[in-house]
């Protein structure tokens, strides 16, 4: 097990020009992503591309997930403006694959779930072509939440699984394996049009049968999108990364989740949920016959 970082994995420098035009842009909206307050290292390259991930109902989470950048602590008034200035800005990008998270917010009533809503009929309204993917907390458990989402027709419905259930209480202390879980089940027994989509960060210490054992009961739960990328510790305050798992192991567990019968894996050490979430789809849509 190796814990130093390896000569092949670079994360890419971004260029300044690219994060200052973006920056001044969401801020003109008022608008959050994921991007900045995760510290994605693939910021640089999306910002560059003019895309993104948006992140809505503010910047403060209300979870305290050990892994993740993200502040946590009190969180902001919902902005009813914010699905129109998401909606506008996604336009001036010219984005054709629109990809929503948010902060989790379980001192709201359905756990942001209006909001989720409200984004995703503004982003229709404004860009009808184009594709939405929602990545969304857990709602804690609330079927009524995932519903008001699901009902609002995005074309993705994505909620990562993070880790394996041995990790959690030290990984995700407030979430809930089977509860995650459920939501990707929910989802796809709700709605056969909507596709469902997880993921998970290596490097945590899980073994790799855990990992499989995860993928699989995604597959049984009607995942069919999955997610498998490095996690990289955002400071010293967060989880120390236990390994860095080499584009080998990756390339094995995306030929398995294939062999599954997943419809379509991205994997790598600088995978994330979201990246390149535009050209996934695409590519899914196209090797199965849905567009």
């Amino acid at each position: 097990m190796r814990t130093d970082r390896p000569a092949w994995l670079t994360l890419p420098v971004p260029e300044a020009a690219a994060l200052d035009r973006m920056k001044a842009l969401l801020d003109q909206g008022r608008l959050h992503t994921v991007c900045e307050s995760a510290d994605c290292p693939n910021i640089g390259e999306c910002f560059s591309k003019q895309t993104c991930t948006f992140m809505i109902l503010g910047n403060s989470c209300t979870r305290n997930c050990h892994f993740c950048a993200v502040p946590h602590g009190i969180p902001a008034a919902v902005d009813n403006s914010e699905p129109a200035m998401l909606a506008a800005t996604a336009k001036h990008l010219g984005l054709r694959h629109v990809v929503i998270t948010s902060v989790t917010r379980d001192d709201l009533a359905d756990g942001g779930a209006g909001q989720f809503a409200a984004v995703v009929k503004a982003v229709r309204k404004n860009l009808p072509e184009a594709g939405i993917e929602v990545l969304i907390p857990d709602f804690q458990g609330s079927l009524a939440a995932l519903q008001t989402v699901l009902q609002a027709g995005p074309d993705i419905l994505n909620h990562n699984m993070e880790t394996v259930p041995r990790l959690y209480s030290s990984v995700r202390p407030q979430a809930s394996y089977v509860r995650s879980l459920e939501v990707i089940s929910r989802a796809r027994q709700a709605s056969r049009e909507i596709v469902t989509k997880s993921g998970l960060m290596l490097g945590l210490g899980e073994r790799i049968g855990e990992v499989v054992a995860v993928m699989s009961d995604l597959y049984q739960a009607g995942c069919q999108m999955l997610t498998l990328g490095q996690y990289l510790r955002p400071s010293p305050d967060h989880l120390p990364v236990a390994e860095y798992i080499r584009p080998a192991v990756f390339d094995r567990l995306r030929q398995k989740a294939l062999s599954m019968g997943f419809l379509h894996v991205s994997a790598g050490p600088m995978v994330r949920s979201s990246y390149h979430a535009d050209f996934s789809f695409s590519e899914m849509s196209k090797e199965n016959g849905m567009l």
